[in-house]
């Protein structure tokens, strides 16, 4: 039953890594669009894509937060009283990136227009590198068990720092690919050819990163990465061929298919760190059966979990069907 609790969060993970990847992504690509004038047409596509979906993907967040919590309390605490410097300022990334992309769309343009963009921009890009941060203190196994481990070094380290900086490179790469099917859809052919560009752009810096990762890993988390090229290697050799067709499709503007593999090649890097964790829950030291709650209370959390997957999943599909067939802006 801890396994499937532990399954189930994980599917919550890689969810919010897609969905709020790419929004992330778009902040990041607004950030990097260039000034006022010759950002406009970025910006403009950018508000269209997001406006209508992009609250709606925290709603994995506080999925893998509340099982996190209900199903593995100690985990929780030892998370949350180790690493809450990073979470803090996610949290603090996330409130500022929502206040700032609604201000922007009703302030005139002029000075606060623009210092409320820069805070949406700049917000979307620091915030996934502070979850990446904390996916890296927790995987090299720097969360103590009993929690209250060391503020600064749980999170300020070469693992964290990898786990920070390929979030950034993941949610470029996912919005890239995102928007320039977005500006297919519009007709756009100048947007259409600058997202796919950048898409290429964000899929090699993201394979240089995880390149340099592989030294990193080998010196700073050994046995996360003897897991990753042995038990998870499977899973990262799909995420790569996955990749590659992406970017193969991508000149070829097949925008389901290159939406699909991107996914996939996202979804099965973040899957192979899962297997490569297994069957521990933080580092090497607390196992998942350890950290469990009571077997009544897992149980009572599957029930609500596929209640919530009836209820909220259709939901968010039917918005996602709509938003990608331009049926709400």
């Amino acid at each position: 039953m801890s396994t499937t609790i532990a399954a189930i969060l994980f599917v919550g993970v890689i969810a919010y890594a897609l969905f709020g990847g790419a929004d992330y992504g778009a902040g990041f690509w607004d950030l990097t669009a260039g000034g006022p004038e010759r950002g406009r047409r970025s910006r403009e596509l950018i508000s269209l894509s997001l406006s209508p979906v992009w609250e709606a993907n925290h709603t994995w967040l506080i999925f893998c937060l509340v099982t996190l919590w209900t199903g593995f309390p100690q985990a929780f605490a030892a998370i949350t009283t180790t690493l809450y410097v990073p979470l803090g300022l996610a949290a603090l990334g996330i409130v500022t990136r929502g206040a700032g992309f609604a201000f922007r769309h009703s302030l005139p343009e002029g000075r606060g227009e623009q210092l409320s963009s820069a805070a949406f921009a700049c917000s979307s890009v620091l915030t996934p590198f502070f979850f990446g941060t904390v996916a890296g203190g927790i995987a090299s196994g720097r969360v103590p068990t009993d929690g209250h481990g060391d503020p600064l070094s749980s999170w300020v380290n070469p693992t964290a720092a990898l786990g920070g900086v390929l979030a950034v490179a993941v949610c470029a790469y996912l919005a890239a690919v995102f928007l320039n099917g977005q500006a297919q859809r519009r007709g756009d052919e100048q947007l259409e050819a600058a997202f796919r560009d950048r898409a290429v752009a964000a899929a090699v810096a993201t394979g240089l990163v995880a390149l340099a990762g592989v030294f990193v890993l080998r010196s700073d988390s050994p046995r996360l990465f003897h897991q990753l090229s042995t038990v998870g290697a499977p899973l990262l050799a799909v995420s790569a061929v996955c990749g590659l067709i992406a970017l193969l499709l991508l000149r070829r503007s097949r925008t389901v298919v290159v939406r699909g593999m991107a996914a996939t090649a996202i979804a099965t890097v973040v899957a192979g760190w899962g297997v490569a964790q297994y069957p521990y829950l933080l580092g090497t030291h607390l196992v998942i059966q350890q950290a469990a709650a009571p077997t009544a209370t897992l149980w009572v959390l599957v029930v609500v979990s596929c209640v919530a997957a009836a209820l909220i999943a259709p939901s968010l599909l039917v918005l996602y069907v709509l938003q990608l067939r331009r049926k709400l802006g």
